[in-house]
């Protein structure tokens, strides 16, 4: 007998609506990453240490791993258009309590749980995959991911020079009012959708910690992400204090401009996708790891100061932001492929494993910039991108991505999801969901 919740109405969804998500998207990992431009800006407004403001940038990221673990599984489980506006609802209240936080312990709270709360991009993804037809899948998830970039990059723009104007406090206020908006549009305009699972929350829980003990091949991936994305992330923290040192003098809408350089990189990660598909994700993440190792090295650079070292800057940023999203769609094409039938739960456990890497490296790199200054943050993204690349080597002497491992590139996808499917059902486990990412 068949399982409802194996069989989920699929509509065509239109270009209008497709933009509505991407912009979602957009909005939810923007919170993310405008906190990184003002940093120095809420130093001087609240009086504290840079060192202290940075964990506004730290306890966000704790928050929005939190909300990878906690909150993401239930898009099997709950109708995603209530899920997505309560979701949004509640970043727009943290973010304006941010905006009114009279004290850094304040701050820091708020945006813990801004954090919690903007997973929306991680919900977005499966809902519209499993709306739309599977030969419309890819063109469709790619414009998500083009929005997810545009709203990491061009956060920090929007949040540099609304600071530099207004002050730390209004990028908070500003960005409270449009996820506001966003929500009341999306309660009218999300598609709707039938959950995909019934399990109970908390096997819904449990589930992403299995597969990390299970699947290798996810394991490998989480260590590649999260490695990669702890340079990232630690580059881009201390990226405001560099540049508003002595050797520059800039302010925070200069972290936004730089960042702005960095919107490139979201024509790359197409591209990126179309050489997973031709050659498997294992040179592409080898050419995205070695193009993080060589960012470093032309980051160093800009420790120079005036002219040559913001140029520097400039383009070491750009070859970091695109080896590492590039790197993350190959990551993804990986993971996806270890248990058609639990995408979500797998995407829980991957994007978990990267931001507590994000996490690190946001840490890390505060206190190395103390200790060493930029050539240390450079120092710590060169021996990260070393890390990655030597767990990579094993796989390139003895290649693991072959047909029988990675069946979507030897077109043998059709019969991995039936039998995954099969089993899942004779065990009594969570039913396959077509439209799972």
């Amino acid at each position: 007998m068949t399982d409802p919740t194996r069989v989920r109405p699929r509509t065509t969804l239109s270009r209008r609506t497709v933009l509505l998500l991407a912009v979602t998207c957009a909005v939810a990992v923007g919170n993310l990453y405008f906190p990184q431009a003002i940093g120095p800006l809420i130093a001087d407004g609240l009086q504290v240490s840079a060192d202290a403001a940075a964990a506004v940038v730290t306890a966000t990221q704790l928050g929005y791993t939190a909300g990878m673990v906690l909150l993401v599984p239930l898009g099997d489980r709950l109708p995603n258009r209530p899920l997505l506006v309560g979701l949004l609802a509640l970043t727009a209240l943290a973010l304006l309590a941010a905006g009114c936080a009279p004290a850094l312990p304040a701050l820091v709270g708020a945006s813990a749980l801004v954090g919690l709360t903007t997973v929306g991009a991680q919900v977005v993804g499966p809902m519209a995959a499993g709306l739309v037809a599977e030969d419309r899948q890819g063109a469709v998830l790619g414009t998500l991911l083009s929005g997810s970039t545009g709203g990491m990059l061009l956060a920090r723009t929007f949040s540099g020079t609304l600071g530099e104007w207004l002050g730390w406090r209004a990028p908070y206020l500003v960005a409270g009012v449009v996820a506001l908006l966003l929500a009341a549009v999306l309660g009218f305009a999300a598609p709707t959708t039938v959950p995909s699972s019934r399990q109970r929350y908390t096997a819904l829980l449990a589930e992403p910690f299995r597969l990390l003990r299970s699947e290798p091949e996810l394991r490998r991936s989480c260590f590649y992400q999260a490695t990669v994305f702890a340079g990232f992330s630690a580059v881009w923290t201390c990226l405001a204090l560099l540049l508003a040192g002595p050797g520059y003098g800039l302010g925070g809408r200069a972290v936004g401009l730089v960042a702005l350089v960095g919107a490139a990189s979201m024509v790359c990660t197409p591209w990126a996708g179309r050489l997973v598909d031709r050659h498997g994700p294992g040179p592409v993440n080898l050419v995205c790891t070695l193009g993080v190792l060589a960012s470093a090295a032309v980051l160093g650079l800009g420790a120079r100061g005036g002219g040559p070292g913001l140029a520097a800057l400039v383009l070491g940023t750009l070859l970091l932001d695109t080896a590492m999203q590039s790197g993350m769609v190959a990551n993804k094409v990986r993971v996806y492929a270890v248990r058609p039938d639990a995408r979500s739960r797998l995407a829980t456990a991957y994007m978990t494993c990267a931001y507590l890497g994000g996490t690190a490296g946001s840490w890390l790199g505060v206190r190395i910039w103390g200790r060493a200054g930029w050539w240390g943050v450079c120092a710590l993204v060169a021996a990260l991108a070393a890390l990655a690349l030597a767990r990579q080597l094993p796989s390139l002497i003895r290649p693991s991505e072959g047909p029988a491992s990675a069946g979507r590139h030897a077109g043998d996808l059709r019969p991995v999801r039936q039998g995954a499917q099969g089993s899942a059902s004779r065990a009594g486990g969570p039913a396959a969901d077509p439209g799972s990412d």
